[in-house]
């Protein structure tokens, strides 16, 4: 890979992990994902007035991704009330492609090669770790996390498939952006009744940077895997784990245990692996 794929992935990385950082350093989080996600449905308009619909097939995918982040996104804000971003972040990212691989090797026809058996190991071992010993992570945050994983694992299996009936994936992740920024103020107001956003609010303006920080992120994901192997950058991409522990412990006053260190990287080498 050239330098630029290796930044791009790095700096994916960063932001992946800054943006999940200000998420959980925030008063109150579910608010602060609902406004996020404007900052997502202003970019995507314009893809909207410029491109054709997507075919009707893409549909029933594109409606089921949006509803599945909406899923993520409260999952997530309810693994960060009851864990440290360095006890949450790892599980979550660590569960995606251990969830895609066994996947795809009982309900496809892949085989789990030993690159692959090695890295379903270590991150099982990497997110056991965060759960035994002094400083654990509770019971109620690994599960949340897990599940949070979980609807990853969904909504990206969803994309891979529904993005290829569209037949332009511009298209198609605007039409999931704009209907994810829908939804999730809906589910806010059923869960809180009111949605009250003053933009000349700081918090407010924060809250749209750190929408467009996450959606920067991804941006660099796709322009690194527009000129490199998906498979090495997403495994670059999974070094976000251990960010996050450095970004919890260095801004947000978390602590940098030895367990918790082992477990990031044992975390991170299995992603790894399963990348390759």
């Amino acid at each position: 890979m050239s330098a630029t794929v290796i930044s791009l992935a790095l700096f994916a990385a960063i932001l992946h992990a800054s943006w999940n950082a200000f998420l959980r350093n925030g008063a109150d989080r579910l608010w602060t994902v609902t406004v996020m996600s404007f900052s997502g449905t202003v970019l995507a308009l314009p893809f909207l007035l410029i491109h054709p619909l997507p075919s009707s097939g893409a549909w029933p995918y594109i409606v089921l991704s949006a509803l599945l982040q909406v899923a993520y996104s409260v999952f997530l804000v309810a693994a960060y009330r009851y864990g440290e971003l360095g006890q949450v972040y790892p599980v979550v990212r660590g569960t995606v492609p251990l969830l895609v691989t066994l996947g795809s090797f009982i309900f496809g026809s892949d085989r789990l090669g030993s690159h692959q058996m090695a890295g379903v190991v270590l991150i099982a071992v990497g997110i056991m770790s965060l759960t035994l010993g002094k400083g654990r992570a509770t019971a109620s945050s690994i599960f949340l996390a897990l599940a949070t994983g979980a609807i990853i694992a969904a909504y990206a299996t969803v994309d891979s498939l529904g993005v290829r009936q569209a037949g332009s994936s511009g298209v198609y992740a605007a039409w999931v952006l704009v209907l994810y920024g829908t939804f999730l103020p809906a589910v806010f107001v059923i869960m809180r009744r009111q949605l009250t956003v003053d933009f000349r609010s700081s918090d407010t303006w924060k809250a749209l940077g750190g929408g467009v920080v996450a959606m920067v992120a991804y941006g660099a994901v796709i322009a690194a895997f527009s000129l490199g192997p998906a498979g090495p950058i997403t495994a670059l991409r999974e070094t976000s784990v251990i960010f996050a522990v450095l970004i919890g412990w260095l801004f947000m006053g978390e602590s940098l245990t030895l367990r918790r260190v082992f477990a990031c990287l044992v975390v991170a080498a299995g992603a790894i692996l399963l990348g390759r």
